[in-house]
C-alpha cells in the first residue's frame, strides 16, 4: 500500500516542496526514513511514534518505509514531523488518502501530539503558494507570520488528534482570519535627536544618512554620544511598508523567530568579537547573518576598528550589491542584505588624541595600525563621515526640547525624513529605492546638476583625487541634501555640504 503526503520546507531564502512517500509491507516491525534525511529527521520516527500513540491512534506493526522526494535533497529540521505522522496513519488505514489530497502539512511534534513551530514558515508557505496548493495545516503558533501572505487558506493547528478529527469531518477547525496579534520587540524608551546634547553638525548628518539610506561613520572621542546618534538615526527611520515587513519577517523567521510579525525596522549591533560567520552568514546549513538580520534597517558596528579586518573586508561585496550570495558544495544561497551600515571609531585605541583635556596615550604605529583597519576599498563605499567633538559642559546642562516646551527636534527632523522619501519615491517610481542605491549609469540619468554644481565637483573631483565610486557617492547624498532642502536640482550649496562628508 502506498499513501502521499504534500509539505515543504526552507531552502536558503526560498522553499521547496517535498513529497512524503510511505510504503507498508509484511514483515519484522521496522519504520525506516530514507531520501537524504538528516540526524534531525531521522529522529523524527520516535518523536512520530510516540505522538501517534499518545494521541489515541495505533502504530501499524509492520514494515513501514517513508520516502521523502526528491531523493537528492537534502531535508533538514523538523518541518515533516507532521507529514509523516499522517503518512503512517493513511497506511494503516486510519485516514484516507482522499482525506490528505490537495493540502500541505508542515509542523514538529512532541511526544503526546502536540505541534511545535517552525522557522521559515514564510518561505513553506511560498513554497505551497508557487506549486499551486492553498490548502495549508500548520501549528498555531505559526499563524501570525504565515498570516502576512496572500491567496491561501491558513487552518492553524494545535494538537494531532484535532487535526484527525478536522480531517474526518468530525470536529471542523476554521481557517485563520488573518487577524492576528503582532508581537514586536522594540525599545522601551528609544533615544530621540532631543536626547543629545550638542553635535549639530553630526545630528545633519544622520538625518541626511537616514533620508537617503547613506552609509556613515561617525568618528570622536569617548563619550560624545556615537552610539547614541546611531540608536537615534534608526528611531527617525520611517516604518518598512507591508511588502517590507513581509521580507524582514521571512528572514528573522529563518533565523528562529516563529512568532512574531516583524513591524519595525530592524537595527542589529554585533559585539566586535563576533565572527565573520556569524555577520555575513553561512555555517552548516547557510544560514542568514547579522548583515541579512539587519536587511532594510541598520546594521550598527560600534568601534569599528575592533572588528577583525578579515570580517571588515567581507563587507565589501554585500556594501556594494545588497547581497551576499553563500557557497557550499551542495548548494548556494543568496540572501537579501540591503542595511544602512552606521559605524563609529575613536581617533585613536585610548580614544583622546587631540583631546585638549586628555593627554594621548598611543604611539604613531599603534594610531597607523588602529586606523589601517578600516581600509581603502572599504571606506570607498561608506558613503558619510563625520567627525564630534566632545560636548561642552555648557550644552550638557541646556535642557530637551521636550521638557523646555519647544518643538521637538526629532519630530520636525523626521518629517522633512519623511517628505525627502517622498520626493525619492516619485522620482524612482518605486517604493523601495533611495538615492544611494542608484547605479552610476541611473545618477547620470535621474539626477540633475546645475552647471555651477557640474564645475564644483569636477574641480573637487581632481583636487581630492576621488574615485569614480566616490565621485557618484558624493552626487548621490548632494541629491539627499537637495531633496531635504525641496529642491529638483542640485545646486552648489548641496554638492558643498556633501563634500564636507567626504573625507578620511
Amino acid at each position: 500500500m502506498i499513501a502521499k503526503t504534500y509539505s515543504a520546507i526552507p531552502y536558503g531564502y526560498d522553499g521547496r516542496i517535498v513529497e512524503v512517500e510511505g510504503d507498508m509491507n509484511k514483515g519484522l516491525p521496522a519504520f525506516n526514513i530514507v531520501g537524504m534525511a538528516n540526524k534531525t529527521i531521522s529522529e523524527a520516527r520516535e518523536r512520530v511514534k510516540s505522538a501517534i500513540l499518545n494521541s489515541g491512534f495505533s502504530f501499524p506493526d509492520k514494515k513501514v518505509t517513508i520516502n521523502l522526494a526528491p531523493a537528492d535533497l537534502l531535508k533538514d529540521g523538523s518541518y515533516l514531523d507532521l507529514p509523516i505522522a499522517l503518512t503512517v496513519m493513511a497506511l494503516s488505514s486510519q485516514l484516507l488518502n482522499e482525506d490528505l489530497a490537495n493540502k500541505l502539512f508542515v509542523g514538529e511534534l512532541s511526544l503526546n501530539g502536540a505541534l511545535r513551530p517552525v522557522h521559515g514558515i514564510i518561505n513553506i508557505i511560498e513554497a505551497a503558494r508557487t506549486a499551486g496548493i492553498t490548502k495549508i495545516f500548520l501549528p498555531e503558533e505559526n499563524l501570525a507570520q504565515a498570516s502576512l501572505l496572500s491567496g491561501v487558506t491558513l487552518i492553524g493547528v494545535k494538537n494531532l488528534r484535532e487535526l484527525f478529527l478536522h480531517l474526518k469531518g468530525e470536529k471542523p477547525i476554521q481557517p485563520s482570519s488573518k487577524t492576528v496579534v503582532e508581537k514586536t520587540k522594540t525599545e522601551e524608551n528609544p533615544p530621540f535627536l532631543d536626547h543629545i546634547r550638542g553635535q549639530a553638525l553630526a545630528k545633519r548628518a544622520i538625518s541626511i544618512a537616514v533620508a537617503g539610506h547613506h552609509n556613515i561613520l561617525i568618528s570622536g572621542p569617548p563619550g560624545a554620544g556615537k552610539t547614541l546618534l546611531a540608536r537615534a538615526a534608526a528611531n527617525l527611520l520611517p516604518p518598512p511598508s507591508s511588502e517590507e515587513q513581509i521580507a524582514i519577517t521571512k528572514i528573522h523567521s529563518l533565523a528562529g523567530e516563529t512568532d512574531s510579525i516583524v513591524t519595525s525596522r530592524p537595527f542589529r549591533s554585533p559585539h566586535h568579537t563576533a565572527s565573520a560567520v556569524s555577520i555575513i552568514g553561512g555555517g552548516a546549513k547557510a544560514e542568514p547573518g547579522e548583515i541579512s538580520l539587519a536587511h532594510l534597517g541598520v546594521l550598527f558596528l560600534d568601534e569599528i576598528p575592533e572588528f577583525p579586518r578579515s570580517v571588515l573586508e567581507s563587507l565589501r561585496q554585500p556594501l556594494e550589491d545588497k547581497t551576499i550570495s553563500i557557497s557550499r558544495v551542495n548548494s548556494k544561497t543568496t540572501f537579501p542584505a540591503d542595511f544602512m551600515l552606521i559605524a563609529t571609531m575613536n581617533p585613536c585605541p585610548c580614544g583622546y588624541l587631540g583631546d585638549p583635556t586628555h593627554e594621548c596615550t598611543c604611539t604613531p604605529v599603534q594610531i597607523n595600525n588602529y586606523r589601517r583597519k578600516l581600509s581603502g576599498p572599504l571606506f570607498d563605499r561608506i558613503d558619510m563621515n563625520v567627525t564630534v567633538a566632545k560636548v561642552e559642559n555648557s550644552d550638557l546642562r541646556q535642557k530637551p526640547a521636550t521638557l523646555a516646551k519647544e518643538p521637538s527636534e526629532h519630530i520636525v527632523v523626521k518629517n522633512k525624513i519623511t517628505e525627502a522619501i517622498a520626493r525619492q519615491r516619485a522620482r524612482y517610481n518605486c517604493s523601495d529605492r533611495y538615492n544611494s542605491s542608484l547605479t552610476s549609469h541611473e545618477v547620470s540619468a535621474l539626477l540633475k546638476l546645475s552647471s555651477e554644481a557640474e564645475s564644483l565637483l569636477e574641480s573637487a573631483s581632481e583636487k581630492l583625487a576621488l574615485s569614480a565610486r566616490s565621485y557618484f557617492k558624493i552626487i548621490k547624498v548632494a541629491q539627499t541634501v537637495a531633496d531635504l532642502d525641496g529642491s529638483d536640482t542640485i545646486e552648489t550649496v548641496h554638492l558643498s555640504e556633501a563634500l564636507t562628508f567626504r573625507r578620511r
